[in-house]
């Protein structure tokens, strides 16, 4: 399979190109999907997250209380080090496994990743693509999409890795500051680039 690492950083859209790579035929690693399996009721890793962070980041029912795990690391980076510490390696090492089942296979692979450069899968792909918008739009679709305040979104965006820095690895720059449709047409052009070239 050839492989795509699709990254961008929080509200910029990668979701949706995601969806829409998947529409066009695209099979799909979702690191988030990744992330929220390894922390089920449990799991190994969602003692050691209990265990750094306190019992107080966990529901009655085991799960892990996501609003309030933020709450703590997006306000203290020493924090988010320590979770990214925890969960990075395994979140990897699972993605790094759906990769070699998919690899004798036909057609294009996406791995749909945040963190793609972070934890290194970047190197694991044959293009990134980084879907890119500027922060003032940012912010504002973060704010009304987690109903952030102002100072808590800003401690998100800065919290990930810089897009200036993500661009550098970039063999793709997907601009997202428009509407939906302006959007797929991007990705469209893209897909079929993409697609006759390999």
């Amino acid at each position: 399979m050839i492989t795509i690492g699709l990254t961008g950083n929080i509200a910029s859209g990668k979701s949706m190109v995601s969806r829409q790579l998947k529409e066009l035929g695209a099979v799909i690693i979702d690191a988030d999907l990744v992330a929220r399996k390894i922390v089920e009721p449990g799991s190994p890793i969602i003692y050691e997250i209990s265990q750094a962070f306190g019992e107080k980041v966990l529901n009655s029912d085991g799960t892990l209380d996501r609003k309030k795990l933020g709450r703590i690391v997006f306000a203290d980076p020493k924090a988010l080090e320590k979770l990214n510490q925890i969960t990075h390696p395994k979140i990897r090492k699972v993605i790094e496994g759906k990769i070699k089942d998919l690899k004798n296979k036909s057609g294009i692979l996406v791995i749909d990743a945040p963190l793609l450069i972070e934890v290194g899968l970047h190197c694991m792909v044959d293009q990134v693509w980084v879907v890119l918008v500027d922060r003032d739009i940012q912010l504002q679709r973060l704010k009304i999409r987690d109903n952030l305040s102002e100072k808590e979104a800003r401690q998100r965006i800065a919290s990930q890795l810089p897009q200036e820095e993500k661009i550098k690895y970039a063999d793709k720059i997907i601009l997202n500051n428009g509407s939906p449709e302006k959007l797929r047409a991007i990705v469209n052009k893209l897909w079929k680039e993409f697609s006759l070239h390999y």
